[in-house]
């Protein structure tokens, strides 16, 4: 019989073509997941539940029934687990099972019909910030230096414009971009989607102070923020890492200028949950802040909506004796 490839066209051998062939459908589920983070936390949830039932081999996944998932369902509630941690890790074996029942692996999903713990609020848990709050940390950094200089780039980049800290680690020199006139950021965002967000005039003119301090303006390919010394390595021509943004960044300057101990919960993620609280109640239309943050679902947009719970209308303050 005629070979319908050519050997010399070939890029698998017969053994890795038959390799491939009979990888698991639950391997090819993991390796779908694009989001770093996200497989990391499913793949977590699955080893855990794996663990609960005492599952040995992949086959086992096919006995799996919805009684299993409601028993892990209350030993999560005996542990005491968040409701929105115990919803994730369902979602997670759920995610699984459909993927299962596409490829016909299983014959339906046990995580359908088990009843998932209900939000119990309608704002998100990351705290935001005051305008008075976000002043004073984005005045901590000192001007006088090019870790300043970059440090208060970075913090006026997360707070004017609610990027997530691995958006902003990916923004090369290039992303900063003219559109009908006006300067964007092209933001690379999470299932590798696209959007292009204006870029603010203050947090501008901040970008433009750290690229006059630093010798990577024309390296258009190259990253945006980087590291101001590495005394590792030595090498600088790289991104920023997201956890150096949380550590030497974020909680550097909370520490200095007390909103650690005045924000329970401050963290990366407050940057961002103040920018489109702040956007929201200063009357920005909803769903264009669900298209600037990259939300896909606009629910999630709205838990930073907070202008029916704003302190100052509260009933509290109509109180009178």
């Amino acid at each position: 019989m005629k070979e319908l490839i050519p050997s010399k066209d070939r890029r698998l051998t017969a053994a890795e073509f038959q390799g491939l062939s009979e990888v698991p459908p639950e391997i090819e589920w993991f390796a779908n997941i694009q989001n770093e983070k996200t497989r990391r936390a499913y793949q977590h949830d699955v080893k855990e539940f794996s663990r609960f039932i005492g599952l040995q081999t992949t086959l086992d996944m096919r006995q799996v029934s919805r009684a299993h998932l409601i028993a892990w369902r209350k030993r999560m509630e005996s542990r005491e687990l968040a409701s929105a941690t115990i919803r994730r890790k369902l979602s997670a074996l759920s995610s699984l099972f459909d993927y299962l029942c596409e490829h016909n692996a299983v014959t339906h999903n046990p995580v359908d019909g088990v009843k998932r713990p209900t939000a119990q609020s309608y704002e998100g848990s990351t705290p935001a910030l005051s305008d008075a709050q976000a002043r004073v940390l984005l005045e901590a950094p000192d001007q006088k230096t090019v870790k300043g200089k970059r440090d208060c780039a970075v913090l006026a980049t997360l707070l004017y414009h609610g990027m997530r800290r691995e958006e902003l680690c990916n923004l090369r020199v290039k992303d900063i971009q003219s559109r009908e006139g006006v300067v964007h950021f092209r933001v690379l965002g999470k299932r590798r989607k696209i959007r292009f967000i204006p870029v603010n005039p203050t947090a501008q003119r901040l970008i433009e102070v750290y690229l006059a301090e630093t010798d990577h303006r024309e390296d258009l390919k190259g990253p945006l923020f980087r590291p101001i010394r590495n005394n590792r390595t030595g090498t600088l021509n790289k991104p920023l890492n997201p956890n150096s943004i949380y550590r030497n960044i974020v909680r550097k300057y909370g520490q200095e200028t007390g909103v650690n101990v005045d924000v329970n919960g401050f963290c990366v993620h407050s940057l961002r949950a103040t920018a489109a609280t702040n956007a929201l109640s200063h009357e920005a239309d909803i769903a264009k802040v669900q298209e600037w943050l990259g939300h896909s679902n606009i629910s999630t947009t709205r838990l930073y909506d907070r202008r029916k719970t704003r302190p100052e209308d509260s009933p509290t303050f109509r109180v009178k004796y």
